[in-house]
């Protein structure tokens, strides 16, 4: 984003209301409310905009086949989508309506405009209809010549009078627009798609329809009442009629800003060609960034109302938490490639991503600060001591807002919680409790400190996906995140005031076990005896551990006392059956896998808490080891 720039309108396709909101629906709503809480953040002017789109023929027909009125059917679906928004904490300015009447005279206002520059003519449209898509192809498009080339349904040929729009004008500006603006249309692999598609040959599009009435009629001054405006011209000018276009345009200084639409893969043709096309007949300014994201499976299956596999984005937010369901979804998939959501996925990154990374660090924080300071916390030494990692902290910092508006939410998350393994790894480093006891307390709050002001830096950027956890987070750290705060934090890397740190429940509790039901088969074949259900073996809790000290055990030829970090306030104390196949000073420093919720035992006199995992066999034992360097306390499994 241009640092000139000083609004932002972040839009969200208007959703249609034929069905109830699902996961797809949430994932593109959630993404344009974390770009728009950034921008807001960062001290933007900015305008958010989600809403419903009600016309058409599919609309018409669903409704009748409820006996009920087009109105009555949209209102009722149109609140389940306001509602849901207003349950995942979407912080969206205006919520539009195509049945609003502002909308609909700014669409014939358009419709106007386009026609006085004759780019809009009346004549026969013949051709196939597809209803569902609310989509008219040409006879080569179709599959098996009768069959929607993108739904799979039956067209239906439509011969009727339709006004046109000279789509095919504007095909060599589209292309020039496409290869002169690196970014307009994201990722780059769909732009590519679009670009080829516009390559073959843009035809002129009807965009009126005279066989039902649901939908916006043309202007008065048309004199042509029985023409309905094709539910897609309609739908597409929603961005502009919100911001007042055709009335008082109040807002319309915003449509001059950073516009980024947020839409599925499916829309994507109308949005990257239709709509600039129309835009460019309107003369009007064309969008920054159009970003279209994959679709959604469940355990590896394409959802559907017939598998009953279909997800429900509140019961999956009502069970884990609705910012823990917002950070999977944007951690889960890079944008625009297809996404699959299990339950165990999502615990996964609960447990191990939020719970051992982010959450259980504040713990440690408040552990330390609690022992060594009565809970206060000064950031006097904190550069005196750990320039280092507050550098490579800063230096991270510096690159993330790239992928914000690249719309690589995943990698902005992956870089942002690199600050997390720092913080983590300088604790294991510079072991704080060694410190204390060597009469170090100066170094070893400086640690305390460090690892509080990573947290707030964390928090800072994490609040557009979590923010109210994020401000859980900088209300235990003496702050509140607003747009004075991530300036100073963030911007001048300003660190923390003295402040005593507030005891927080724990963020991220511990989940053990599926929440929502699944219908799994039965199957009593006797091979299956002895197989343990995975609830049964997330039962076994397994972290990482930094071996700290290896000591050999006096009076045993197999025995090694070690101490590790386990991501804790303090180290553990673990004795090994190991030392016949490692040198006690060969382990200082390396990682191994503990079960962790073992009972802890006395071996020989010594207390054990945990057991470290290996595999032996007549080559000799070996530990279980990560392949590659990970946090203190990484949970396995």
């Amino acid at each position: 984003m241009s640092k000139t720039c000083k609004k932002a309108y972040i839009t969200t396709p208007i959703y249609y209301v034929n069905d109830v909101p699902h996961i797809g629906h949430a994932y593109t709503t959630i993404i344009a409310d974390t770009l728009a809480r950034y921008s807001r953040l960062i001290g933007l002017d900015t305008m958010f905009l989600t809403g419903t789109d009600e016309h058409g023929q599919k609309i018409e027909e669903a409704a009748k086949s409820r006996g009920r009125s087009p109105k009555e059917y949209a209102d009722e679906i149109s609140g389940k989508f306001k509602g849901l928004w207003d349950e995942l904490d979407i912080s969206y300015d205006k919520f539009i309506r195509t049945t609003d009447q502002d909308h609909m005279e700014g669409v014939q206002k358009a419709f106007e405009v386009m026609y006085k520059k004759e780019d809009i003519y009346k004549d026969q449209y013949e051709g196939f209809y597809c209803v569902s898509c609310e989509t008219f192809f040409t006879k080569i498009q179709l599959y098996d010549d009768e069959s929607c080339p993108d739904c799979g349904k039956p067209t239906s040929v439509v011969k009727e009078e339709s006004y046109f729009f000279k789509l095919s004008k504007y095909e060599k500006r589209l292309l020039k627009w496409y290869e002169e603006d690196d970014t307009c249309v994201l990722p780059k692999a769909k732009k590519n798609e679009v670009i080829n598609f516009v390559k073959q040959g843009l035809h002129d599009l009807s965009i009126t329809r005279t066989s039902f009435d649901w939908g916006v009629k043309l202007p008065t001054s048309m004199n042509d009442p029985k023409h309905v405006l094709y539910v897609w011209m309609d739908a597409l000018m929603n961005y502009i009629t919100a911001l007042g276009y055709g009335k008082d345009e109040k807002d319309m200084a915003y449509w001059s800003g950073t516009t980024v639409h947020l839409v599925g893969k499916d829309i994507l043709r109308f949005h990257a060609i239709y709509w600039p096309a129309f835009l460019m007949s309107l003369e009007l300014p064309l969008p920054k960034h159009i970003g279209a994201h994959g679709w959604w499976t469940r355990n590896g299956e394409k959802m559907s109302k017939s598998k009953g596999n279909v997800v429900n984005p509140k019961e999956v937010a009502d069970a884990y938490g609705v910012e823990n369901f917002r950070y999977f979804l944007l951690r889960e998939v890079p944008f625009g490639q297809d996404g699959d959501f299990s339950q165990k996925a999502l615990i996964d990154r609960i447990n191990s991503d939020l719970g051992n990374d982010l959450g259980n660090l504040l713990n440690r924080v408040i552990g330390m600060s609690s022992k060594y300071n009565d809970f206060e916390i000064d950031s006097i030494d904190v550069l005196k001591y750990h320039q280092k990692e507050i550098s490579e902290a800063d230096k991270i910092l510096e690159t993330l807002e790239k992928y914000i508006f690249a719309l690589q939410l995943n990698r902005y998350l992956e870089e942002l919680w690199k600050i997390l393994t720092i913080a983590n790894q300088a604790i294991a480093t510079y072991e704080p409790w060694t410190k204390i006891k060597e009469g170090k307390r100066d170094e070893a709050l400086a640690l305390v400190a460090l690892v509080a002001n990573l947290l707030a830096k964390v928090a800072t950027s994490l609040y557009p996906i979590m923010p109210k956890t994020c401000q859980s987070i900088s209300s235990s750290l003496g702050f509140s995140i607003d747009k004075e705060s991530y300036n100073e934090i963030i911007k001048e890397k300003s660190l923390l005031k003295k402040f005593t740190i507030k005891k927080t429940p724990p963020l991220f509790p511990r989940i053990e076990e599926e929440v929502l039901e699944t219908s799994e088969p039965k199957n009593e074949d006797k091979k299956n005896e002895g197989i343990i259900t995975i609830d049964k073996f997330f039962e076994t809790k397994i972290k990482i551990v930094t071996i700290l000290e290896a000591k050999e055990v006096p009076k045993s030829d197999r025995l090694l006392k070690l101490k590790v970090d386990a991501g804790e306030s303090e180290p553990r104390q673990v004795i090994a059956g190991i030392r016949e196949f490692y040198e006690a000073k060969d382990l200082v420093g390396t990682q191994a896998c503990l079960v962790a919720n073992l009972k802890p035992a006395k071996i020989m006199g010594l207390l054990s808490q945990g057991m470290l995992l290996a595999a032996k066999d007549k080559d000799g034992l070996c530990l279980i080891r990560p392949e590659s360097k990970k946090s203190s306390g990484t949970a396995v499994g």
